[in-house]
């Protein structure tokens, strides 16, 4: 994704509507009102009831898409972190209390930033895989295979391939650090020594080896390479690429409570990532 405006769906607007105003005697109008209205659509969408109907649905995926459940648990988070002075924060096997939760609410109070979230999260829900042919050396050429999740192999292609092809790569690799980042710290908690020649660790694992220090470093540059690119500008990105790079610990703060608030229970069901061996 590109950051494109999110159409909302009509099975979306089903759900938004009758759970926000179910005594509505004309949704149709209503419906159309949250697609032309853009205030009137986030303050439905940020509705109370909205998001206390999500939170007691257990398949609440097959009632509406991914990018609107992330958009109203952003809100949510918003709206929750507005009422507090402090929050815990995840850091390794411990919880730290985390203060001026002012500029998190303000971050998420930028529509753009918010839309990219919501975007971005939904994009974790699928896990592509990529095959590329690189030239080995003069008449050999290779074939590798590799997922959208793998930091290592995104990082390696993203040098080799041509610059106008280098956008989604330094975009992913960002949104990969970020989304471990406040999403699944857990996966930072490990021997971050690479496994031996005969060891049995699997992949997935071995992708995730690095440490929070790591995973900031090279979401910051990332998302900083992503904001300079003419893709960014194309796409009206670079403004918020450039924010995220500034500000990926708060970014990453604001992710972490939205898990720890409303994903604890659930996110390995949502998000198609391995749970690790602890």
């Amino acid at each position: 994704m590109l950051g494109l405006k999110f159409e909302i769906t009509e099975k979306d607007l089903d759900f938004v509507v009758d759970t926000a105003v179910p005594q509505a005697q004309d949704k149709q109008k209503l419906k159309r009102y949250i697609k032309e209205d853009e205030s009137f659509r986030r303050g439905i969408i940020g509705s109370p009831r909205v998001l206390e109907r999500v939170m007691q649905s257990s398949e609440i995926l097959l009632k509406i898409s991914p990018r609107l459940l992330f958009e109203i648990l952003l809100r949510g988070t918003r709206s929750e972190l507005e009422k507090r002075t402090w929050v815990l924060e995840r850091v390794g096997t411990q919880k730290i209390p985390v203060f001026g939760l002012d500029k998190i609410v303000a971050l998420l109070g930028e529509e753009e930033i918010l839309d990219y979230l919501a975007n971005m999260l939904s994009s974790f829900t699928k896990i592509d895989t990529f095959t590329l042919v690189i030239r080995v050396r003069s008449g050999v050429w290779r074939k590798i295979r590799f997922n959208d999740m793998d930091i290592d192999s995104l990082i390696k292609f993203s040098e080799i391939i041509d610059e106008e092809n280098r956008f989604a790569f330094y975009k992913r690799i960002a949104d990969v650090c970020l989304f471990i980042s406040g999403v699944f710290p857990e996966y930072m908690m490990f021997d971050y020594g690479l496994p031996g020649k005969n060891s049995t660790g699997s992949r997935i694992t071995r992708r995730f080896r690095k440490s929070a220090e790591e995973y900031e470093i090279e979401g910051r540059k990332f998302y900083k390479l992503a904001s300079a690119h003419e893709m960014a500008k194309a796409a009206n990105l670079s403004e918020v690429l450039e924010k995220l790079s500034e500000n990926f610990n708060l970014v990453k703060r604001s992710l972490d409570f939205l898990t720890q608030q409303y994903l604890s229970l659930t996110k390995y069901k949502f998000f198609n990532v391995e749970n690790p061996s602890f």
